[in-house]
């Protein structure tokens, strides 16, 4: 496994109706990964303000909880 500078991993149960709404959440906004997309929603929740949408393409590593997602190129999001 690549090093991610992620070493605690945290466990989440969730019921199918909760984990159809996280996958319809992150499909909606073209996130990497579910990993990814629990990092936006944490991220999002803890700092109480939108964020840009992820990009095609774009790796799940450059979704962080405590800082902005990380954006290459001129590419406008698919607001």
């Amino acid at each position: 496994m690549p090093d991610t500078g992620r070493p605690e991993r945290l466990q989440v149960m969730l019921t199918a109706d909760e984990l159809r709404a996280l996958d319809d959440w992150r499909f909606t906004r073209r996130m990497p990964s579910r990993a990814a997309a629990i990092r936006d929603l944490l991220r999002r929740g803890l700092a109480a303000d939108g964020a840009a949408l992820a990009e095609p393409g774009e790796p799940s590593s450059n979704f962080g909880v405590l800082s902005e997602p990380a954006r290459r190129g001129g590419q406008a999001s698919a607001d």
